[in-house]
C-alpha cells in the first residue's frame, strides 16, 4: 500500500510519541542543503540527505552539466547503496522534511525513493518549522543507525524523459512540457544560475510556487483542479516535467501525487542541461551571473 505523500506535522508528533513499531522501522532525512544548518539543529534521529552528494551526482567524478544537468541522478547502484546506508530497507517508513516547502529538496528525495519502488516515504508538510511549531523534539545530536544491505532494486521505475525525448515531444499536440521554474526565468527576464536565460521552444510555465499557500502544499482538490485545467482531458503521462536542474519538478511530481494524477515524466536534465548543449532555445539571453549566496540551486 502506497503511503499518502504529504504527512503533517501533528501526525508525525504522535507517531514518534508512540515509540518505534515493531517491524515498521523510521527513518527521517533532513533534506535541507546546508549541512552546517543541519550539524546546528534537526529533528531528533533525522539523517542528513545530501544534494549535492546523496540525492545527486553533481559532485561525482566526472560529471558534466552539459551532458547531464547539474543534477544529475545517482547510478541506481549507488542510490541503493545510500539507502542500506541510511538504514532503509522496503519496509521502512520514511519521512523527509527541509526548509522550503519541500522543493529544495524533500520532494527529490521521495521521488528517487518511490522511484525505486519504495511506498512508505512522505514528505513533512510545512517543512522544518512546521515541526518546531509542533514541538517535535530538535536537538544535535549524531543519529544512530542500522546500517541495512542495499535496497533490493535493479532501475529507476518512474518515467523519465531525456533531452532527446524532449525534443520530440515539445512538437506534439498530445504531450506538454512543463517548466516549473519561476515566471521570470522561464521568460528569460533573469537567469541566476545557468548560463543562459529562456526557456525549452513549446514549453509550458507552471511554477512549482503555485503549489502552496503559506508554506505548505494547497488541499488535494484545488491541485487536482489546477492541474486538470492545465491538462484540458488528457492523461497526466502527457506531461513531462522539467526546472533547472531536476529538483523542484520533483516538487511539481509531489503535488500531482498529492492531487491523485501520476503518470508524469520527469526530465532530469532540465534547463541546466538544454540550454548547454546545441539546442533551440526561447527568450532572451543573459550573460552568466553568480547565484546568491544560499540561493536554491534548482
Amino acid at each position: 500500500m502506497v503511503a499518502p505523500p504529504l504527512i503533517d506535522a501533528a501526525t508525525l508528533k504522535q507517531r514518534l510519541d508512540a515509540g518505534p513499531a515493531p517491524h515498521s522501522p523510521l527513518v527521517l532525512l533532513d533534506a535541507r542543503p546546508d549541512a552546517g544548518a543541519y550539524a546546528l539543529a534537526h529533528l531528533r534521529g533525522a539523517q542528513h540527505a545530501d544534494l549535492e552528494t546523496q540525492l545527486s551526482a553533481a559532485r561525482a567524478a566526472g560529471a558534466d552539466p552539459a551532458r547531464d544537468g547539474r543534477h544529475p541522478l545517482p547510478s541506481i547502484d549507488d542510490w541503493c547503496a545510500q539507502l542500506g546506508r541510511w538504514g532503509i530497507d522496503p519496509a521502512t517508513r520514511v519521512i523527509v522534511y527541509d526548509d522550503q516547502a519541500g522543493a529544495n529538496a524533500a520532494a527529490r528525495a521521495w521521488w528517487m525513493l518511490r522511484a525505486v519502488g519504495h511506498t512508505a516515504v512522505q514528505v513533512l508538510d510545512g517543512g522544518f518549522a512546521a515541526a518546531q511549531a509542533a514541538g517535535l523534539p530538535i536537538d544535535d545530536a549524531p543519529p544512530v543507525v542500522a546500517p541495512q544491505p542495499p535496497y533490493p532494486a535493479r532501475d529507476w521505475q518512474l518515467p523519465l524523459a531525456d533531452a532527446a525525448a524532449v525534443e520530440v515531444l515539445r512538437h506534439r499536440a498530445d504531450a506538454i512540457v512543463l517548466d516549473v521554474r519561476a515566471a521570470a526565468r522561464y521568460r528569460g527576464e533573469t537567469e541566476p544560475i545557468d548560463p543562459v536565460a529562456g526557456h525549452i521552444p513549446g514549453a509550458r510555465n507552471l511554477p512549482y510556487s503555485d503549489h502552496l499557500q503559506e508554506g505548505r502544499f494547497k488541499p488535494a482538490t484545488a491541485l487536482r483542479a489546477q492541474y486538470e485545467t492545465l491538462l484540458d482531458g488528457r492523461d497526466p503521462r502527457c506531461l513531462t516535467v522539467h526546472c533547472g536542474s531536476g529538483v523542484t519538478a520533483c516538487h511539481t511530481l509531489l503535488a500531482l501525487a498529492i492531487a491523485g494524477l501520476d503518470g508524469a515524466r520527469l526530465y532530469v536534465g532540465s534547463w541546466s542541461q538544454w540550454c548547454r548543449q546545441p539546442r533551440p532555445r526561447a527568450g532572451p539571453s543573459n550573460p552568466h551571473s553568480d547565484p546568491r549566496p544560499g540561493a536554491p540551486r534548482h
